[in-house]
């Protein structure tokens, strides 16, 4: 089994994607375990005051080190070596299929996602390492720690069937997948000039010769 710590100030986001399709299976059948932990619940203030004002000055908010740590040092395994811990951050390697391939082998990932205008500085500190999903900015943590975790329980043994996995996008085979089509045969639509159309399925995919559509395929 593959724990998943996520540590967040917006728990409830979580829910409805982590309770369907494959991530639930998962759950369902032992495979992965899913925490979601309120940061708030390692503060120490009855305001449970997460964020403060940066010093120097400057624009919005900034999520405190204290609770962060404190966090971490509850949830993490000091000496396991199967662990991960990391900060979600615009500033962090860009996540990738190798990326998940490599965490798929960890035991525990905690997750730490940021907030406003960002983090306390010193928390890398404590992490392992620091990832970001793409060039742009999002308003929080939370949805790429559940792009990390969506990537990463598929790749997790008895998820998905291994010949499923083998040829999808960025597989060993190819980058991105092959074009896939199913019925109908022939969709005959109106474009918009009222002009009767018509997308056929390639006639290479329905002529029963395997090895001519694999070669196609893999051209593709």
């Amino acid at each position: 089994m593959v724990y998943f710590d996520i540590i967040t100030i917006f728990p409830n986001i979580f829910d409805s994607y982590f309770q369907t399709s494959i991530i639930a299976r998962a759950q369902k059948f032992g495979l992965v375990k899913i925490n979601i932990h309120d940061l708030r619940n390692w503060t120490i203030d009855k305001r449970k005051t997460v964020d403060d004002r940066p010093y120097g000055g400057g624009p919005g908010m900034i999520l405190k080190i204290e609770p962060i740590y404190k966090a971490l040092r509850s949830l993490s395994k000091a000496k396991d070596k199967k662990q991960k811990i990391i900060l979600l951050t615009p500033r962090g390697k860009q996540f990738d299929q190798k990326m998940a391939k490599r965490l798929a082998k960890m035991k525990r990932i905690i997750l730490v996602c940021g907030r406003y205008e960002g983090v306390d500085e010193r928390v890398s500190k404590f992490v392992n390492e620091e990832i970001s999903i793409g060039p742009y900015i999002l308003t929080g943590g939370e949805i790429p720690a559940m792009i990390i975790t969506d990537a990463v329980t598929r790749l997790i043994p008895k998820v998905i069937k291994p010949d499923s996995l083998k040829e999808e996008s960025f597989s060993q085979l190819t980058n991105i997948e092959y074009p896939q089509y199913t019925r109908p045969e022939v969709l005959t639509f109106k474009d918009k000039y009222s002009r009767i159309k018509k997308l056929k399925v390639p006639k290479i995919l329905l002529s029963g010769n395997h090895q001519a559509i694999k070669k196609w395929r893999l051209k593709k």
